[in-house]
Order: structure tokens, then sequence, then C-alpha cells
């Protein structure tokens, strides 16, 4: 099904995607999206559609770790804006504030340098993949914290079943595909 983030980009994604059955166990199908990132000229197209879709609506950038690091520097790049980076506990040098959130089984953190975002700035917050939702809720409640607003959360694709939405809610969050 195609998300908010219109045609053009849910069709990238689409012919870019591989599914890869039993990764990383058994049952799970994987899909995966470095065939898009290895695409050159679909990657610098996706990056010219998102970087349009949300030009003047921003002032930063947020990529999550990992892949919304890969996805969200050319973003930022293509729209001359600054990048900031949520990172997993203990991954970010110096002064740092974290949030913990909640996994299917135990408790995960990400973690913001505070200095790097502008309070009262428009921040996209961008990833690969809305799951459960954990990541992307961390990272609205670090950008808040910082005094930020979030100006939409945006991912590439959506796996709905796991309702990753419910736990943004009020929050703008925008897909390409939804699975």
């Amino acid at each position: 099904m195609i998300g908010e983030l219109g045609e053009c980009i849910a069709e990238l994604v689409r012919d870019n995607l591989v599914e890869v059955p039993d990764f990383p166990e058994p049952g799970i199908l994987f899909r995966d999206i470095t065939e898009l990132m290895a695409n050159g000229p679909a990657f610098k197209e996706l990056v010219e559609l998102i970087g349009s879709r949300y030009e003047g609506r921003i002032d930063a950038v947020a990529g999550l770790e990992s892949r919304g690091f890969i996805l969200g520097a050319p973003v930022a790049t293509e729209l001359g804006l600054g990048m900031l980076t949520i990172r997993k506990a203990g991954k970010l040098p110096g002064h740092v504030i974290g949030v913990d959130y909640s996994l299917e089984y135990g408790s995960a953190r990400m973690e913001i340098h505070p200095e790097s975002v502008v309070p009262g700035s428009r921040v996209l917050v961008i990833d690969d993949v809305l799951a459960t939702g954990g990541t992307a809720g961390a990272a609205v409640e670090l950008i808040r914290q910082c005094g930020a607003d979030v100006a939409a959360v945006a991912v590439l694709l959506e796996l709905t079943d796991l309702k990753g939405r419910e736990r943004l809610r009020g929050i703008t969050v925008e897909t390409a595909l939804k699975v």
C-alpha cells in the first residue's frame, strides 16, 4: 500500500526492495533497502524527492542509527541543512542526553548531543523502517527535550502489523510503502 510520501517515492522503494526470508531468524521476512542505496540514480532521485517534499518546512534532519544516517545525511545536504545524529547508547562521545524505550524483550536507549539541536527549530526525523515505533518515539522525545519541534517522522517502509504509528500519536508520520 502506498504511504503518504507519494507514488514516485513508493515506486523507487518498491522497485529496489529485496525481501529476505528467515532473516535475522526463522519466520521473519526482512525487507532490505540496501539495493536502493546501491542504485546510484535511484538513490539520487529518492534524496531529491524527499528533499523537495520538505523544502522550506524543516530546519534540520535527524537520522536514526543506522540506516537513518544513510538517508538523512544526503537529504540534509540536498536542503543545505544540518544533520543531527541520534544513536544507540554509548556511541556518542561527550555530553549526551538519552531516552530509554521498551523492546519486545527488554529495553534500549537512544542518545543525542543536546547542543547540536537549535531550540525552536523544526526537525525531520528520518529512518528506513517504522516497526514498533520505539526508536522513532525515543527520537521524538529527545528532540523535544532539546527544545525543538518535530515537523514529521519520515520512513521508507511501515510494518503496519507492528502498530508503530500508535506510539507516535500527535506526530505527522509519512511513509513511502505500508506493508
